[in-house]
């Protein structure tokens, strides 16, 4: 009986042991921390002529993985390959100055190792402020089919620009304070990424957000921290805040409606009576990406929810064309 016990005893130390070498496998990151938060320069072949009328997008690009993101379907890499042209040939029209991206890939496993920044900035973004916030060995997110599981994921948020960006910063937000520890190793971290754009001399903050999906009291929380920032910046420059803030421009509760009740504050392609939705691409039922801007600083000219982009990703982008006073 005793040797019985002791080889039972054996095994479940060996389970444990490899579980626990898995685990911090698992959870450690594939790059050095210091490359998370970086501003790049290309040298790609651009042209600028806007007659002082610029053009700033938001998309949360959802890893071009279209309407599987999130979904437990396998993702084959034509999917990825035909989302990429799709976006490249639909920026290419809309030409913006610069993009705000969130949930964009670097080289990530689970989209087949394509730098999707890298491939975009070729159109002739030459200055890129990157902001890693995904950095595994093995995410189990979603969790079917486990063969996706594997293989680094390197992912973030990045704002591309054909105009100097300069005192960029990378922050990270609070996170979900009551996930099991092996969640909270293996999840993402929030981001808010500020840089400064130079446009006609003049310093425009441009600030990007991907606020928390899953636990409302954190995505307030993260919100808060947020608009303190956005209030600072917004004595002294012209401020653009915009991105994924999922949180519902219908819901009367939702943390967003402070945003909509501040003086001196616009929302580019919003028409409060009748917001147009931009989640998700198949059936689009709610409002949560924005672009907020300062009116004080800040002529707001046109604005458009881009549906052209199609299902490329689960959310559309917005565009915003504007003026500096």
């Amino acid at each position: 009986m005793k040797s019985i016990f002791r080889v039972v005893l054996r095994i479940l130390l060996l389970v444990v042991s490899l579980a626990t070498v898995f685990f911090f496998w698992a959870s450690s990151p594939t790059m050095d921390e210091a490359e998370y938060a970086k501003i790049i320069t290309h040298n790609y072949n651009t042209t600028i002529d806007n007659d002082s009328i610029y053009s700033i997008v938001t998309y949360n690009i959802g890893y071009l993985s279209g309407m599987t993101n999130n979904r437990a379907v396998a993702k084959p890499k034509e999917l990825f390959d035909g989302n990429l042209k799709k976006v490249v040939k639909e920026i290419q029209k809309v030409n913006p100055d610069i993009l705000a991206f969130q949930e964009i890939d670097y080289n990530a496993a689970r989209s087949y190792e394509v730098n999707q920044e890298e491939e975009i900035a070729k159109l002739g973004y030459n200055y890129v402020a990157r902001g890693v916030n995904w950095d595994e060995h093995y995410v189990p997110f979603p969790y079917w089919p486990p063969s996706m599981h594997f293989g680094k994921i390197v992912s973030g948020q990045s704002i591309l620009s054909k105009y100097e960006l300069k005192d960029y910063q990378r922050i990270v937000l609070e996170r979900v304070a009551d996930n099991p520890f092996y969640r909270d190793a293996l999840y993402l971290d929030r981001l808010v990424q500020v840089a400064k754009v130079v446009l006609e001399g003049k310093e425009v903050v441009v600030i990007n957000l991907h606020l928390e999906a899953f636990d409302k009291p954190t995505r307030v929380r993260q919100f808060e921290y947020v608009l303190s920032l956005f209030n600072k910046y917004k004595e002294e420059y012209p401020t653009i805040l915009l991105g994924d803030f999922n949180s519902k421009a219908r819901d009367n509760k939702a943390i967003i409606q402070k945003m909509f009740e501040m003086d001196g504050v616009g929302n580019g392609a919003f028409s409060s009576e009748n917001p147009e939705n931009t989640f998700d691409t198949k059936d689009p039922v709610e409002r949560i990406d924005y672009i907020f801007y300062t009116e004080n600083t800040i002529e707001y000219v046109d604005g458009s929810v881009l549906n052209e982009f199609g299902q490329a990703s689960d959310h559309f982008p917005i565009e915003m064309k504007f003026r500096l006073k």
